[in-house]
């Protein structure tokens, strides 16, 4: 018996540590994520949520208003060992341009917001800073937006993810909404998460990201798009895949981490953990050992 558990381990590490080479082919119908929707938008889907109805995004879009934030100074150094490991990438078209290589088939979800940075005095005065246009000729599987539900902008930034979705509907480009917080961290929890969680799919959102927090089965009940769970400010290794288990035992479809993966010490032994816990079921002490196995820790 305990050999059979060892070699099915065995298994799973393979599966996990063996670099994407080919995009993925789902054998399921991506209807469930996207209901209604047409043959492109849900092969755009399925292209970022896997065929166990899962996703791990990497989220390297921080310099649009972070600037050239630790460990992300040059884009392509961070980004390119990552590659194979990840299911979607989520940047601006800056960094794709310059910073992924034009033979990757990591699909993009591309970021279309911006406008303040973090030294002006609201980070919440998005508006729309790139075209659908722009989305298709850059290949992307989907664009991504924040919203500020709850600050002077909300009107502002929820006006814009409607005229998003509009723009998307009629190329059948799915929309990522991102329940920004700006500066006020402490405005993470469920009942805030829910209302911005749920406004954002009554708008028309295909998907959602949106930060954990205790009753997190809660914000995931009220929100009848897929959701993804930021991974916000660097954490240890060990709590940031607590985070991640967390968030998928509570019904996230996945992450979008960012800082907990690239700002490691070892940034491809921790995508590749994260990974285990989202589509191999790692625990948490499971993932943690598997990162030290594969760091040298």
């Amino acid at each position: 018996m305990a050999a059979g558990r060892k070699a099915s381990r065995s298994a799973r590490r393979s599966a996990v540590t063996e670099p994407k080479l080919t995009p993925s082919l789902p054998a399921h119908d991506a209807a469930m994520i996207a209901p209604g929707s047409g043959w492109g938008l849900r092969n755009r889907m399925a292209r970022i949520v896997q065929p166990d109805g899962r996703s791990v995004m990497l989220a390297v879009d921080h310099g649009y208003f972070l600037g050239p934030t630790s460990r992300l100074e040059v884009p392509r150094r961070t980004v390119e060992p990552l590659l194979p490991f990840i299911d979607s990438l989520m940047c601006t078209r800056g960094v794709l341009r310059t910073s992924v290589p034009a033979v990757s088939t990591t699909s993009v979800v591309l970021r279309v917001s911006g406008g303040p940075s973090i030294v002006g005095p609201n980070l919440a005065n998005e508006h729309i800073t790139t075209t659908m246009r722009e989305a298709l000729r850059l290949n992307c599987v989907g664009v991504g937006m924040s919203i500020f539900v709850g600050t002077a902008h909300e009107s502002q930034t929820v006006r814009n993810l409607g005229e998003l979705v509009n723009e998307a509907e009629d190329i059948g480009m799915p929309v990522l909404a991102i329940t920004a917080v700006g500066k006020e961290l402490e405005k993470r929890d469920a009942r805030y998460l829910s209302l911005c969680c749920r406004l954002a799919a009554e708008i028309g959102a295909h998907m959602v990201k949106t930060y954990y927090c205790e009753d997190f089965e809660k914000v995931v009940e009220g929100c009848p798009a897929p959701i993804w769970v930021a991974g916000g400010p660097k954490l240890d290794e060990a709590e940031a895949l607590e985070l991640t288990y967390n968030s998928i035992q509570a019904g996230a479809v996945g992450v979008d981490m960012g800082r907990n993966i690239w700002q490691s010490e070892h940034p491809v032994a921790m995508v590749q953990a994260v990974r285990a816990v989202v589509h191999e079921d790692y625990t948490v002490k499971e993932a943690f050992a598997f990162f030290s196995e594969l760091s040298g820790r």
